[in-house]
């Protein structure tokens, strides 16, 4: 059996820095908290958990701690978060991803100058919810072509529009051109993390040329999910896992060729014992 491993499967620049801002503090020896699970990976998760590493779900719970370390998880939270950590007097460690972090200026600045913040994402996802936190009026999420379709305000209001990092890049162009036959002032802020689109288009080139296909990631990933969509449309036998434990492989033998990715949060050593697993049973 022959194996084609995307080199853009894995740990992306923002996880990495996440999970390594978390073991640095880990080191110090603090009461630590992350708000929201620090990435979407429940084996990392748990991995945490064990070294006394405690997740935040609401900010309510923030009215609890009188001491410890809040770690910003990498999807970003919105601004009345960092507020409530301030006036908790609590230390707070912000391992937001740079291109999220970027999101959020953009979203402030355009909505302090009375512009109409369209988010093209998955809404109540953590990211999308952080985004939303940081426009000071009401936001609209839109993640299908009805709903572009369907969008309507006032003629004169500017209309600004961004990005959820790890959104599918050629369905954002197809919203985006759904708005711009509308005849409302927009300006278009790409905020697709380049790595998601790299990841999302090598993924699509090796499933068009296997046999089969298998997509590593978390349950509650968004890029996972998103890459397990692009590969099944473009090769027939493409399956989801989590773990190793999920590989329930019911290949034809015809198959001699699979491919593999992984999402942003997937650890290599996970990647490395399917690829080992496929390479000695199949």
């Amino acid at each position: 059996m022959e194996i084609k491993t995307a080199t853009s499967a894995g740990f992306c620049f923002g996880v990495k820095r996440a999970v390594d801002t978390v073991y640095e503090q880990i080191e110090k020896g603090k009461k630590i908290y992350t708000y929201g699970p620090i990435i979407h990976n429940e084996e990392v998760v748990k991995e945490l958990a064990q070294k006394g590493v405690i997740v935040i779900e609401k900010i309510e719970e923030l009215d609890d701690l009188l001491e410890g370390t809040v770690i910003i998880r990498s999807h970003g939270v919105a601004k009345n978060v960092y507020d409530k950590i301030r006036e908790r007097g609590l230390e707070c460690v912000d391992a937001t991803c740079p291109f999220v972090m970027r999101i959020h200026r953009v979203v402030e600045s355009e909505s302090l100058k009375g512009n109409k913040i369209v988010i093209i994402g998955n809404d109540g996802h953590p990211e999308v919810e952080g985004i939303k936190g940081w426009s000071v009026s009401k936001t609209e999420v839109i993640e299908s072509v009805e709903e572009a379709q369907n969008f309507e305000c006032e003629i004169a209001q500017k209309v600004c529009i961004v990005s959820q990092t790890t959104f599918n890049h050629n369905k954002f162009q197809e919203l985006v051109e759904i708005f711009s036959k509308k005849g409302y002032d927009i300006s278009v802020v790409n905020t697709i993390c380049s790595a998601t689109e790299e990841r999302q288009s090598e993924a699509k080139s090796i499933a068009k040329e296997v046999d089969s296909m298998i997509v590593i990631g978390g349950k509650h990933s968004s890029n996972t999910r998103k890459l397990f969509e692009i590969c099944s449309k473009e090769c027939e036998y493409t399956y989801y896992v989590q773990t190793l434990e999920d590989l329930n492989l019911d290949l034809p033998k015809s198959v001699k060729l699979v491919g593999i990715t992984a999402g942003a949060s997937t650890p290599n050593n996970i990647i490395e014992e399917v690829q080992n697993y496929v390479r000695i049973n199949f």
